[in-house]
């Protein structure tokens, strides 16, 4: 830009302030102050409207990140489990290379959609329990998700207790209680209002990992239904919703692993339509703990390699870091030198714009800047400590 305007270069400098990268360009200082307003305007504007266009770029790169990889890489299709550390609460449960497909028979398509769903959704969700737990309601702690049971299969798991006591169940089993569609007890078990006002339940002791083969009722499944009514089960089911201690939540998620699926193709040819659970190659498991946490203990990325090795699978996540930590280098650095403060870009720049926008005598413009770099200064200074705190 300087060149171009005709304005002499003496040297360019790189530099970093604090952890921000830097660059000075030099110029002749006589020159630009015999130079018009407007050109001076348009030459310290210089570098802001570059981090202007490096923040644009970024962002056009990361919104076709998708079509730029669709030769190497698959998206859309689920995210792939990059990594499980032992201390997280899904180790055993997935493994490197996993692409999950659904939380709740919600699809998942990508990583931002399984972050977004289990720490918005699942985080309000939480929220309305803990606000309403001291109500005892059950419909509070199980948030509506039922399942179809048998009644053979319930009279056999029958158990009558306290839910305050947190009775019943062994470690192998877990609670279930009767609701209705709108989330409310039902009393055709033979319970009355006393009893449930006292605080018995029929509660029923079923292994988790058979309970979800069923179908789905009640209301809290949001768009996603297993069978045609969300509500209602045939006649010889009732609908059935896990208890849950407050502060938990009770999450499916189901997964996929696509070497196993290969690995049966080759083996034995099976029809297109087969189902994950026909191929053996994919399961389903239940999370009932603090979804937020899980939800941040595992690495995933967005984008599946269609070949090569598995180091190749971490290029998309580091290509992605790479762009949005330029793009807000760049942007924080454009502020930054578009703030009216002493020293920085910002104070030539006002300048600039007073001489070539205003009629003001070269003292009342004087007074002005000054007015104005204190005012940025100030600004500055509060934001920075409000950032700190």
């Amino acid at each position: 830009m300087e060149s171009s305007e005709g304005i002499q270069i003496e040297y360019i400098a790189i530099f970093i302030a604090v952890l921000f990268p830097g660059a000075l360009v030099a110029f002749n200082d006589d020159l630009l102050q015999a130079s018009e307003h407007l050109t001076a305007l348009r030459i310290y504007s210089a570098g802001i409207w570059h981090n202007a266009v490096c923040c644009a770029a970024c962002g056009l790169t990361l919104f076709l990140l998708p079509l730029l990889l669709f030769p190497f890489y698959s998206s859309g299709h689920g995210p792939m489990v990059m990594d499980v550390p032992s201390t997280s609460p899904l180790y055993g449960y997935l493994a490197p290379g996993d692409v999950i497909l659904s939380v709740d028979n919600v699809r998942i398509r990508n990583a931002q959609e399984w972050l977004k769903l289990n720490t918005l959704t699942y985080g309000i969700q939480l929220k309305n329990v803990n606000i309403s737990q001291h109500t005892g309601d059950l419909a509070a702690l199980n948030n509506g998700k039922g399942y179809c049971v048998p009644s053979l299969v319930m009279e056999a798991s029958k158990i009558t207790g306290l839910l305050e006591n947190q009775l019943v169940c062994s470690s192998e089993l877990n609670a279930f209680v009767k609701i209705s569609c709108s989330g409310n007890i039902t009393l055709d078990d033979g319970q009355s209002e006393t009893d449930l006002s006292n605080g018995r339940r029929n509660m029923y002791c079923l292994n988790a990992k058979d309970v979800v083969k069923l179908d789905k009722c009640g209301d809290g499944w949001g768009l996603a239904k297993s069978n045609g009514s969300s509500c209602t089960c045939s006649l010889d089911e009732f609908c059935l919703a896990p208890v849950q201690e407050p502060g938990m939540v009770w999450v499916e998620i189901t997964y996929s692993r696509p070497q196993e699926c290969l690995r049966e193709e080759n083996s034995f040819p099976v029809s297109t339509t087969s189902s994950l659970k026909e191929r053996n190659c994919g399961a389903t498991f239940i999370f009932v703990g603090d979804v937020i946490s899980m939800a941040h203990s595992i690495h995933l990325t967005s984008y599946q390699p269609r070949w090569g090795p598995k180091i190749v699978a971490y290029f998309p996540n580091f290509l992605e870091r790479f762009l949005i930590w330029t793009f807000h280098i760049s942007l924080a650095l454009a502020l930054l030198n578009g703030l009216p403060v002493y020293f920085l870009d910002g104070e030539s720049i006002l300048d600039a714009t007073l001489s070539h926008y205003t009629s003001l005598s070269p003292r009342k413009r004087n007074k002005v800047l000054r007015l104005c770099l204190l005012c940025g200064l100030l600004v500055s200074i509060i934001g920075l400590f409000r950032l700190l705190l």
